[in-house]
């Protein structure tokens, strides 16, 4: 899956020079947590509500409320933005694991997505990466998960995918794991709340089942 097909496209931005009561208004109503930095369509900047929360005077300040409203109204985008070389940003054509390892490396929440020329095309959040998980990993999906424990030997997924096949059961999601210790633990989604017979023809080959768990 290419980030380009799970990425958020309906992005709300601001431009350099909005005032910051402006970027407030706006995370505000669209209760977003980041807001791009757009100089027509390309991206020059970024503005967090973290970063905002920082510029912004707090209830402690001498200054009546305004003093305040005047201060934000006249302080620039511009001048507390994180500049473009500031911002880790990711490409439309990017696979959705490079995605989550780039949020998790940076411990960002968000990246704005942007094609080669900085057009800003999107963005994806960890919220985005979650539902790409839960869309590979068949969550949401009536059956059974099953959790076999294996060795790395070459075509063992092969040798499980043949004998569901013989069964007639269909896998509709799988995934792997490396364990260590030359093992790795398969994760299976088959389309059937039956599986004594799948799980007796699996252990009878030499695989342990670890779990089994059905979902309606």
């Amino acid at each position: 899956m290419r980030v380009s097909e799970m990425m958020t496209t309906d992005v709300a931005t601001v431009t350099e020079e909005a005032s910051l009561s402006k970027a407030f208004q706006v995370l505000h109503d669209r209760r977003h947590k980041v807001l791009p930095v757009v100089r027509g369509e390309r991206l020059v900047g970024l503005l967090s509500e973290n970063l905002l929360a920082e510029v912004r005077p707090s209830k402690a300040t001498a200054l009546s409320v305004y003093e305040i409203n005047y201060l934000m109204t006249r302080t620039k985008v511009r001048d507390v933005m994180l500049k473009l070389e500031e911002v880790f940003t990711i490409d439309p054509d990017a696979l959705v694991e490079e995605a989550a390892l780039a949020l998790y490396s940076h411990d960002v929440g968000s990246l704005p997505v942007v094609k080669a020329d900085k057009t800003l095309v999107g963005i994806v959040t960890q919220t985005d990466i979650f539902k790409a998980f839960i869309g590979l990993m068949g969550v949401d999906h009536k059956g059974t998960r099953l959790s076999l424990e294996v060795t790395n030997d070459i075509g063992i997924v092969a040798k499980i995918s043949g004998i569901l096949s013989e069964l007639g059961v269909n896998i509709s999601h799988i995934a792997n794991c490396d364990k260590g210790g030359g093992k790795q633990e398969v994760v299976l989604r088959v389309d059937t709340l039956e599986t004594d017979e799948i799980i007796k023809s699996l252990e009878k080959e030499g695989l342990k089942i670890r779990d089994a768990q059905g979902f309606e």
